[in-house]
Parts: C-alpha cells; structure tokens; sequence
C-alpha cells in the first residue's frame, strides 16, 4: 500500500489557492516583458461602424483614438478593474468591473487592422447587455 502525504481540508485549500495565486502572478510577470493586449494596439484608429447582429440590427458609430476603447463599449470611459483573460496576436478577452455601476466582459477577434468582431456581456446602467458586432473603420473622427 502506498502512503500518501495527508492534508487537512484548511491546507488543502491553502495550496490550491496558493497554486492559482502563482498561475495568475506567474502569468503576469511573463506578459510583463511585453506589453499587455498589443493587438488592440495594432487597429486603426478613427471612425469605426459596429453592425450588432441578432434582432436588434442596429448600428452604432465611434471614435477610437486607440482600441482599448472597444473593451468597455458599454461603460466609455469609466475607471473600471480589468483582468485580461486571454491576450493573443490575433484575439483578446478582457473581463472588468466598474465599481458601482456594473460589469462586463468581451472578446475582440482582429481579421484586419480596420475589420473586427466584437462579443460583449454584463450590466450597465443596472441592466444586462449582451452583443455580438462586426465593426469596420469607416474613415477619420472628424467625419
């Protein structure tokens, strides 16, 4: 019979806890040696056009200076917490919450640097959101 080391259920605990601890923080220090979600950085900016798709159909015109804008499209320019879920050449996640006035979290898919796709879901103004849209730079902010 093999003996096995025994832990209580508190330290169990602890080392799980401890072990995801490491996986975000050693996560972090990785991507501290280049800079966190480059790929927003690679879009265009200027005037983009978001066609949300499903029912509603509608389309919703922006300014990006940059394209860390389109992360909290439902919560512009608010200071909110973020934590970047996924953060690859061609795609990021980011899930934020904006103390007191809600949450979100979305998910941005580059085909080009003037062609994404946009998923976004949480709460603002004490409602759900929830959207799926192409978005297209349509030309200059002063059009």
């Amino acid at each position: 019979m093999r003996k096995g080391i025994r832990m209580s259920k508190a330290n169990y605990a602890k080392l799980i806890v401890s072990a995801l601890l490491l996986g975000v923080l050693g996560g972090t220090q990785a991507s501290g040696q280049r800079r966190q979600l480059t790929m927003l950085d690679q879009l265009s900016e200027g005037r983009w056009e978001l066609r949300l798709r499903g029912e509603r159909r509608q389309v919703e015109r922006i300014c990006l200076r940059d394209g860390r804008g389109l992360i909290q499209l439902r919560h512009p320019e608010q200071p909110c917490d973020r934590l970047v879920v996924e953060d690859s050449p061609r795609s990021v996640t980011v899930q934020y919450t904006c103390r007191g006035r809600g949450y979100g979290r979305t998910h941005i898919r580059m085909e080009s640097d003037q062609l994404i796709q946009v998923e976004s879901q949480g709460i603002a103004g004490g409602l759900p959101f929830d959207f799926a849209a192409e978005g297209r730079r349509i030309g200059g902010c002063e059009q």
